[in-house]
C-alpha cells in the first residue's frame, strides 16, 4: 500500500525498570534524515534507534523523542554512610556529656549533617534498555505506519482520479487533433483558389502540404506515451511504497508529453485542454512530493 511521509506515532512503557515515552514525527523529504534525541546518559542508544526507524522509513525527515518520565525513584538510589552517621552521633554525646546538655539526637537529625545520606543514579544495564527501548520504538513504529497509511489512501485516491481526468482529455487531443488538419487542409485550398482565381489546382500540391502541416501537428507519439505513463503510474501505486522517487521521475516525463503536445497544436480548443492537462499534472506532483 502506499504510505505518506508524514505520520506521528508514541508509545510508552519501562525499560530495565525505567519509565519511557517514546514519540515520533516525520515530514516530507528527498532522502531518509533521521535525528533522535535522547535523555543524557542514554545516548548509546542512538544507532540502536536509528537501525529500528531505517527497517520503517525509506525517506523523510524523521524527529524521534526519547524521554525518561520525571526523576523516577527506580533511577535512583539513596545511600546511608552508617561510619559517619556514627561518628557524628559519637560527637553529639560527647558534647552533651560534656556540657550537661541533654543528649536529643536523632535519625532525622543525623541524617541532616554533610554526607550522611548521598543520592546516587543507579547504573541501568545497557542491554536491558536497549531491548526495552527497541520494543517500545517498535510499537510507535506501528502506530506511526497505520497513520501514514491512512494518509497514503487517501493520497492514492487522490492521484488515481486525476489520472482518470488526464485519460479524458488525452482521448479530447486525439479526437481534435484530426480535425485540424483536415481544417487546415480546407483553409490552404481556399486560400490558393483565392490567390489562383481558379479551381485548377495541382491537388499533389495540397497534399503535400497538408502532409507537411500533418507531420508538424502530429500527436500520436506523445498521446500514446501519456496512456502508457498513465498505466504505469497506476502500475506503481498499486505496488505500493517506497515509491515516491518513481513516482516523482514519471511525473516529470507526463509534464514533457503535454508541454510538446501544447508546441505542436496551434488550436485555441486544444490549448486550453493542454493547460487543464497540466494543471492535473502539477497536483498530482505535489501529492507525490508526500508519498514515501
Amino acid at each position: 500500500m502506499i504510505r505518506s511521509m508524514t505520520g506521528y506515532g508514541g508509545a510508552k512503557g519501562t525499560a530495565d525498570t525505567l519509565q519511557f515515552t517514546v514519540e515520533l514525527k516525520s515530514v516530507n523529504n528527498r532522502y531518509l534524515d533521521c535525528n533522535v534525541r535522547l535523555p543524557r546518559g542514554f545516548l548509546y542508544a542512538e544507532e540502536t534507534v536509528k537501525a529500528a526507524v531505517q527497517r520503517h522509513i525509506s525517506r523523510g525527515k524523521v524527529d524521534v523523542y526519547v524521554n525518561l518520565d520525571g526523576a523516577a525513584a527506580s533511577d535512583t538510589v539513596v545511600a546511608v554512610n552508617l561510619p559517619l552517621a556514627e561518628s557524628y552521633r559519637a560527637a553529639l554525646q560527647k558534647i552533651a556529656a560534656s556540657c550537661g546538655v541533654p543528649d536529643d539526637a536523632t535519625a532525622a537529625l543525623l541524617a541532616r549533617f554533610p554526607d550522611v545520606l548521598t543520592v546516587e543514579k543507579r547504573e541501568s544495564d545497557r542491554e536491558a534498555v536497549l531491548s526495552g527501548l527497541t520494543a517500545l520504538l517498535e510499537e510507535a513504529l506501528a502506530a506511526y505506519d497505520q497513520m501514514r497509511l491512512r494518509e497514503g489512501e487517501k493520497l492514492r485516491q487522490d492521484v488515481e482520479g486525476r489520472l482518470v481526468e488526464i485519460e479524458r482529455l488525452v482521448a479530447l487531443v486525439e479526437e481534435r487533433s484530426p480535425q485540424l488538419v483536415e481544417e487546415y487542409r480546407g483553409k490552404l485550398l481556399q486560400r490558393m483558389e483565392e490567390v489562383l482565381q481558379s479551381r485548377d489546382l495541382d491537388p499533389q500540391r495540397i497534399l503535400l502540404e497538408a502532409a507537411l502541416f500533418t507531420d508538424k501537428t502530429a500527436v500520436n507519439e506523445e498521446t500514446v506515451r501519456l496512456r502508457s505513463h498513465i498505466s504505469q503510474m497506476r502500475q506503481m501505486l498499486a505496488d505500493g511504497s517506497p515509491a515516491g522517487r518513481k513516482l516523482d521521475f514519471l511525473i516529470q516525463e507526463f509534464n514533457r508529453e503535454a508541454n510538446t503536445i501544447g508546441s505542436k497544436c496551434n488550436d485555441g480548443a486544444l490549448a486550453k485542454v493542454v493547460v487543464d492537462m497540466k494543471s492535473e499534472i502539477e497536483k498530482i506532483r505535489e501529492q507525490i512530493q508526500n508519498i514515501e
